[in-house]
């Protein structure tokens, strides 16, 4: 009879924590528009809601007044990609491995259905994943502001995705 090997203790959950939010910190100061216009990641497990604090520069008509459709378009597509890429480096985080760096995915297309007018006030986003292959992703997302059932502005996009090992250089 032999006997069973032991198994490693698993990690303090303050330790998983600290990794994930130190990845996270990572990934978003990697791109200067995101800390220009202020957009903010909340993280509950692998589920992230980007928040855009409310700042006067976004305002794009003052007699309204709305958020300038470019910055809402930025908001969402910068949700989008986080989002997928996120989603590449959980699994080597989870692992416990340093998370292989990776460019962003790159751009192919991106339709924003302006819903209604973002008032002057924080909003946030949340992105779905519909696809994504080694090299094709589909994302939705969805923002909103007071009510998360009441969207000002939704976005579908199509992306190339980074191939495994590209560096981030």
């Amino acid at each position: 009879m032999s006997i069973p090997p032991k198994r490693a203790r698993p990690e303090p959950v303050q330790v998983v924590k600290q990794r994930r939010d130190a990845t996270l910190q990572s990934l978003v100061q990697g791109v200067p528009y995101i800390q220009f216009l202020g957009i903010q990641f909340e993280r509950h497990g692998d589920e992230l809601t980007a928040v855009l604090p409310y700042a006067d520069k976004l305002i794009g008509n003052p007699m309204i007044p709305a958020l300038h459709g470019g910055v809402t378009a930025a908001f969402l597509e910068v949700t989008a990609i986080i989002e997928l890429s996120w989603a590449m480096i959980w699994e080597d985080m989870e692992a416990g491995t340093e998370p292989v760096p990776r460019r962003l995915p790159k751009t192919i297309d991106f339709n924003v259905d302006y819903l209604r007018s973002g008032l002057p006030r924080d909003a946030y986003a949340r992105a779905r994943v519909n696809r994504s292959g080694r090299r094709y992703a589909s994302v939705h997302v969805e923002a909103w502001q007071d009510n998360r059932s009441r969207l000002f502005a939704q976005a579908t996009g199509h992306f190339l995705m980074p191939l495994r090992g590209e560096d981030g250089a």
